[in-house]
This record gives structure tokens, C-alpha cells and sequence, in this order.
């Protein structure tokens, strides 16, 4: 599982199993040289024949990235527990304070989120002024009243709410006091005998009494007799009388409606535009299933880096992760011509005219005298025998060769019978669909102001490829229909024949296919080009050749 700082080694998107094994490889190799610190990932899904040698050599796939944009996961959360909405505003105050917070997250028994409330929430619950209904308005609990006043329980059930009446200051005698209370309210007594009897006969709800009153046995039984609780408080009336409304529940005060709130997934430029925009210090963060997981601030960013990446097996902009202009690009490692990413500063660039990217990663590992081991010789072995379709490919050079008759030695595996059980599994059709096979091995060019895409599939059975071209050309119909391309070529590559059937579509497809093949289209969607199974180096040279020209 990839870490916050890990440098993320990573192949292009629809990846091969020469991206896939040699980001697996050269991230063993960085760990190897640094001590760790290095992530194999992947840009896209895996093809049948790449989960044939992963599963061959009991290698985990890669973790999936979609996006190297800096997520609201990457930088660290101020963790501050959420609290329930019953606890009182003065519970809530005091924990902002040892917590060093000033938005505190309400949220569920489960850990869902319910609201927000602020310090300036409090402030204007201390401050606003109320009538004396307030407190049971809010269905404030005994247990708050209780708490918030430092109180001892003397008599009655603490378990219910204060959910109806008013709060009321005894300072009259009972003659006086008739005229005002009423039975359900809240009063506020001293120690006087008869103030308390009243009060009870009168049927209020709870008694506060303030100095640490004590009650007669008298009082007591016949407060639980009437169900009167009597809380007493060592505060004195003025006091009580301040802090009761510190009991309420934050839910009665707290924001519930059009909560802004960000996902652990939300890009932080997204994430700091809408702060930007708002007047609020700290915001909750929710994670997958909406559950609350901590706060971010504006100042959460200032340390914030860029994503670091290697990447492999590729340098155009166009096939690499998405986001990848907001990473920081350390090395690139690759076998293609030279492509269109940009960095910012200088990085490591290493290119070479062999047929696979891991004959480099191979002579890399020799270069710094690190030991290959068997799993790893076998993912590089695979990974040049797929890239040069076993030595058929004129992309192949002796260094290939050379490397994967080694590579197959250390990891103790026969090239033909190996090669052949990978090309097998890559030629298993029937279980694709359209758009699976188009994007197995698909890769984007732009040129001459033409973006084109071109991708390949190859068998060792003709049969299975020309059963699949009517549904690729109906798919590669639907893709243009949509945009986003001028032009489509499938390449339907016969490993034994070593021929290629091009599939195109799109505007000029038919003109720069004849004119890039020496071929002529009789249906006008195909070219049949004998010779041909490398994209790289005898096909794509010579479209850009034709659209140059």
C-alpha cells in the first residue's frame, strides 16, 4: 500500500506488460539503492497477458492511480473528534479549548456527520438574549444541567430532558412565587423549607438549589413522590442563573443545512479555490462512506508538495497518468521516441533505441551491482519478450536478445514454452469486450495539429482476429462520434504471419494509412501490411511522415 511520501513509479495508461513489469522492477531497484521509499503503480487496467505472467510469478498487481493531483488525503488532517449533539455548549466550549480548536464536527453514534459549530456559535448563544423558555426549548438534558453546574443528583431521574416550561428564580416568598410559576418549569432556590415544598406541590419539574443546599428527608420523599428532580449546585443563584444556558445541546445551536464539507478524495486546487470563496476557518472532511475523518484550514496547504513520480515506458503527455503536469517528474525511464512532457526542473532522462524499456531496467540493475532476483528476472524476461514479440520485432536489438536469455536463466524459465503460454493468454478474445480489446494496448499521438490514437492486438490465430474486426470498427465508430480524436488505427497483429491488418477510421485516416503503408485500402476502413507488428518503429514513423507532409 503506497505512503503519503512514497515516489510513485508508474507506466502509461492501457499499459503493457513491459509498463507494468518494469515500473514493478525499477521501483525493487530505487528501494534497493535508497533504502525503500518507492511504489510500483499502475495507470490503467491490466491485460489478459499481463495477468498471466503477474499470477505466473505470484507478483501483487499495482495499486491503481488515476489522478497524481495532490488529494485532500495527502496532507495532514487537524484530528479533532467529532462530538454528539447532546453534550452542552460548555462541554463543547471547553473541549475547543484543550483542543486548540474553533469548529468542533456533530456528528452521529456512528460517526456520521450532522453539523458544525463554531466558537462564533457559542459567543452568540452567551450573547444573543433569550426569554426563559430557552433551555427547555432546546430539550436540554438533565444530565447537562447537572454537569454544567457541577451538581450532585438529591433527588430524582436525571435520564429525561427539561422539554417544556420556563426557568425560574425563587426569590420570592411561595405567596409571591404563585403568580409566576407554573407547573414543568425549572426554579432556582436557597434553602428555605417552605420555597421548596411549594415549589414541588406546585408540580415544576427540577429544583436547582444554589451554596450546596441540603433538603429535609421531608423534601425529598416527596419530591420523588411527585417527580421533581432537585439538583444541588455549590454556585450561587447569580451564577446558576448564568450558566444554565451553557447547558443547552450544541444540535440546538449547531449549523445542519449546506454544510460545505470536502472529501478525502477532492484535489486540493479544487479544494482551495472553494475556501478561497468562503469565510470559514476550518472545514470537516468526510471520507469514502461519508463518515467524518478530521479538518482542514487554509493553512492545512502550506506544506503540501507536489506528488513525485517516475515514470517508465513512456514521455508524451498525453499517454501518462492524468494530473501529471501538477507531479513533480523526477526520472523517465523509456525506449520511444522522444515525446512532449514538460518538467519544471531538470530531471534524470534516460532513453535508449532497444525494444523494450526493461533491457534498460535490466542493464540498470547491473550497472549498480544489485542482485536480480528470480521474481523480478522473470516480470523483465516477460516484459522483452512481449515488446518484441519473441525477437520477431524490428524493434528488437542484441541487447534485448541478450537480456532476456539471461533474465530467463536467473529466473529458470524456457523463452519459446514461456512466450508462447503469454501470447496465449493475450490471444483469449472471446471473453473481451469491443472496448476491452481497443484499449488493451492503446496509446495517444498529437502531430502536425492531428491528435490520433493507434492501438494493437496481437494473436496467433488469424481467425480469432478477423472474427473480432466488425465490433472494433463499430466501437471505433462510437469513439469518434464523441470526440476527442481525429483519427483511430487498430492494429491487428498476426505473431505468426508477422502481419498486420490496420484498421482506420476517421478524417485522412485512408490517405495517411496508404501513404504511411505503401498499401491500398479496398473497403476503405482497412490495409493489409505484411511485415509489420511494431507500432513504434513501423508504424508510427511513418504516419507522422504522412502527416508532416
Amino acid at each position: 500500500m503506497k505512503k503519503i511520501d512514497d515516489i510513485i513509479v508508474t507506466g502509461h495508461k492501457n499499459p503493457d506488460t513491459d509498463s507494468i513489469c518494469s515500473a514493478i522492477a525499477y521501483a525493487n531497484l530505487k528501494n534497493a539503492i535508497n533504502g525503500g521509499g518507492y511504489v510500483a503503480m499502475r495507470a490503467g487496467d491490466i491485460n489478459k497477458e499481463t495477468e498471466y505472467v503477474l499470477n505466473r510469478f505470484k507478483v501483487e498487481y499495482p495499486q491503481l492511480v488515476d489522478d497524481v493531483r495532490t488529494r485532500v488525503c495527502d496532507i495532514e488532517l487537524k484530528k479533532v473528534e467529532g462530538v454528539s449533539g447532546e453534550i452542552s455548549i460548555k462541554e463543547a466550549y471547553l473541549k475547543m479549548k484543550k483542543e486548540e480548536a474553533v469548529t468542533l464536527a456533530v456528528t452521529t453514534d456512528d460517526g456520521y456527520l450532522e453539523g458544525i459549530i463554531s466558537i462564533g456559535d457559542i459567543a452568540s448563544s452567551d450573547m444573543d438574549v433569550y426569554d426563559n423558555t430557552i433551555v427547555s426549548k432546546a430539550n436540554t438534558s438533565f444530565k447537562n444541567i447537572v454537569d454544567t453546574l457541577d451538581g450532585k443528583v438529591v433527588a430524582g431521574d436525571i435520564s429525561g430532558h427539561f422539554s417544556s416550561g420556563k426557568v425560574f428564580i425563587g426569590a420570592n416568598t411561595p405567596d409571591m412565587m404563585d403568580e409566576y410559576l407554573s407547573e414543568g418549569d425549572l426554579v432556582i432556590l436557597g434553602n428555605r423549607f417552605e420555597s421548596q415544598y411549594f415549589a414541588i406541590e406546585k408540580g415544576v419539574r427540577c429544583i436547582v438549589l444554589g451554596s450546596s443546599s441540603t433538603v429535609s428527608p421531608i423534601i425529598k420523599r416527596r419530591a420523588e413522590e411527585k417527580g421533581c428532580i432537585i439538583i444541588s449546585s455549590p454556585y450561587d443563584t447569580f451564577t446558576i442563573a448564568r450558566l444554565i444556558d451553557q447547558s443547552m445541546p450544541v444540535k440546538y445551536f449547531m449549523s445542519a443545512k449546506d454544510l460545505l464539507t470536502f472529501s478525502i478524495d477532492d484535489f486540493t486546487n479544487d479544494v482551495k479555490e472553494t475556501m478561497a470563496k468562503n469565510r470559514h476557518r476550518y472545514f470537516p472532511v468526510i471520507n469514502e462512506n461519508g463518515k467524518y475523518m478530521g479538518q482542514i484550514s487554509k493553512r492545512s496547504f502550506l506544506d503540501t508538495g507536489k506528488k513525485k513520480i517516475i515514470l517508465v515506458d513512456h514521455n508524451e503527455r498525453n499517454q501518462a497518468v492524468n494530473g501529471v503536469e501538477f507531479a513533480d517528474i523526477l526520472e523517465i525511464i523509456d525506449h520511444h521516441r522522444l515525446g512532449n512532457i514538460e518538467t519544471i526542473n531538470p530531471v534524470f532522462f534516460r532513453n535508449e533505441p532497444v525494444g523494450c524499456t526493461a533491457t534498460i531496467v535490466y542493464k540498470m540493475y547491473n550497472e549498480n551491482n544489485v542482485e536480480i532476483e528470480p521474481t523480478i528476472a522473470g516480470l523483465l524476461c516477460s516484459a522483452i519478450l512481449s515488446d518484441t514479440l519473441m525477437f520477431r520485432s524490428p524493434t528488437c536489438t542484441d541487447k534485448d536478445r541478450e537480456a532476456a536469455l539471461r533474465l530467463a536463466e536467473i529466473a529458470g524459465i524456457e523463452v519459446q514454452a514461456h512466450a508462447e503460454e503469454m501470447f496465449k493468454a493475450a490471444s483469449d478474445l472471446a471473453s473481451k469486450t469491443s472496448e476491452e480489446i481497443f484499449y488493451s494496448d492503446f496509446k495517444k499521438f498529437k502531430a502536425a495539429g492531428v491528435d490520433f490514437g493507434v492501438g494493437q492486438i496481437t494473436s496467433m490465430n488469424s481467425s480469432d482476429l478477423e472474427s473480432i474486426r466488425p465490433e472494433i470498427s463499430k466501437f471505433m465508430d462510437e469513439l469518434l462520434s464523441k470526440g476527442g480524436a481525429d483519427m483511430l488505427i487498430f492494429m491487428l497483429t498476426n505473431i505468426i504471419d508477422e502481419s498486420t491488418t490496420l484498421l482506420f477510421k476517421g478524417a485522412r485516416a485512408k490517405e495517411v494509412v496508404q501513404a504511411a503503408t505503401n498499401q491500398t485500402s479496398h473497403d476503405g476502413e482497412t490495409v493489409f501490411a505484411p511485415g509489420m507488428v511494431s507500432r513504434k518503429k513501423q508504424l508510427i514513423p511513418q504516419i507522422l511522415a504522412a502527416l508532416q507532409q
